[in-house]
């Protein structure tokens, strides 16, 4: 089955659901959090500690982006949906059970990159799920 955005029953796929995960030594409340606050220096990312996934995106839109910015954020964030996705947790057998289907990230606010709005994106979220979910299919044969 199919699933073209992550909300509603399919809420826990986006990066907003709550999930504690770790970046650079830090735990944040979601995937979200932890994303944005890895685009400052380690010392200015205590403020997305506490806020909610929907003001760290803000918070994140205004804070100075390393040059490497580019380079880093999808591996930045294959490995953090690495941790909320992890073997033989609730969150990793969820993403299982969505055995062959396609994910994308469908929304309406023209994030084509990440996803896909009005038919258009390259799904960038979608596809590092579901090669996570490939990666959980592995690790159980």
């Amino acid at each position: 089955m199919d699933i073209l955005e992550f909300k509603g029953e399919h809420r826990w796929l986006s990066n907003f659901y709550p999930t504690l995960v770790t970046f650079e030594g830090q735990r944040f409340p979601s995937v979200e959090n932890a994303y944005q606050a890895a685009k400052t220096v380690k010392s200015s990312r205590d403020k997305f500690l506490i806020c909610s996934p929907g003001e760290a995106k803000k918070l994140g839109r205004k804070v100075s982006l390393g040059p490497k910015w580019d380079q880093v954020k999808v591996e930045i964030m294959k490995q953090l949906l690495k941790q909320k996705f992890a073997p033989g947790t609730e969150l990793g057998n969820r993403l299982l059970s969505t055995g062959n289907g396609t994910l994308v990230e469908g929304n309406y606010w023209n994030d084509t990159f990440w996803g896909v709005c009005n038919g258009v994106g390259e799904n960038t979220l979608g596809k590092l799920l579901m090669e996570q979910r490939k990666q959980l299919f592995l690790a159980l044969s």
